[in-house]
């Protein structure tokens, strides 16, 4: 009569050890600190400390240090996009001068694709960017929105050519002195943005002499 292999041979041959609970335990613990680990470092990527809070300091990323200019740079950017897309949009909407109409909507709709630039940069480098315009350019936007007019016309273009100049030498600087290659690509690309609305904000023939001056 043949016996069925591998159940009583087996039984009678070999004893499985039984290890003991706690040892048992420890590759369970290991695997959830693992998982633990990975979701932090989703949930924090380089340059944001894992409380959430703004990094300070220069970080290491893949694409070089990420300095405090740096982040600057793309907190500038940003908020200068937050006011100005508005501001584009209600000229397109008040101006009283076509020309000014048109340079309003261009502004406008060419700062959307440049925040969508900044925004998609500062997550791949893990900087935290604003969501509102600061103290200043608030209220830029409120005394334009009490203007009418060649009044209107006027202060919309010299507001947004002096703000484009002081953005533009923040771009020129970081652009100069960062090592990170993500940011010299991005200043680049923000470089072409600021000097083609300057021109656009020129070409209204509202740009006088004081106003550069």
């Amino acid at each position: 009569m043949r016996t069925p292999y591998g159940r009583t041979g087996f039984r009678s041959g070999l004893r499985i050890p039984r290890w003991p609970r706690r040892a048992r335990l420890l590759p369970a613990a290991a695997a959830v600190t693992a998982v633990a680990a990975a979701v932090l470092t989703v949930l924090s990527p380089p340059g944001i400390p894992s409380d959430g809070g703004p990094a300070t300091g220069t970080v290491g990323t893949r694409w070089g240090p990420l300095s405090p200019q740096d982040r600057i740079l793309l907190v500038k950017v940003r908020q200068a996009g937050l006011w100005e897309m508005p501001a584009g949009q209600q000229a397109a909407q008040r101006a009283s001068d076509p020309r000014v109409k048109r340079v309003g909507d261009m502004i406008m709709s060419q700062h959307l694709r440049l925040d969508a630039d900044v925004r998609g940069t500062a997550q791949k480098l893990g900087v935290i960017l604003p969501n509102q315009p600061n103290t200043d350019q608030q209220r830029w936007l409120k005394e334009l929105s009490g203007k009418f007019g060649a009044d209107y016309d006027r202060d919309f273009v010299f507001r947004l050519r002096a703000a484009h100049g002081k953005v533009f030498a923040v771009i020129a600087q970081v652009r100069a002195q960062t090592q990170n290659s993500e940011i010299r690509a991005f200043a680049e690309r923000a470089m072409t943005f600021v000097n083609t609305h300057m021109r656009l904000l020129e070409s209204t023939g509202l740009v006088t002499r004081q106003a550069v001056s």
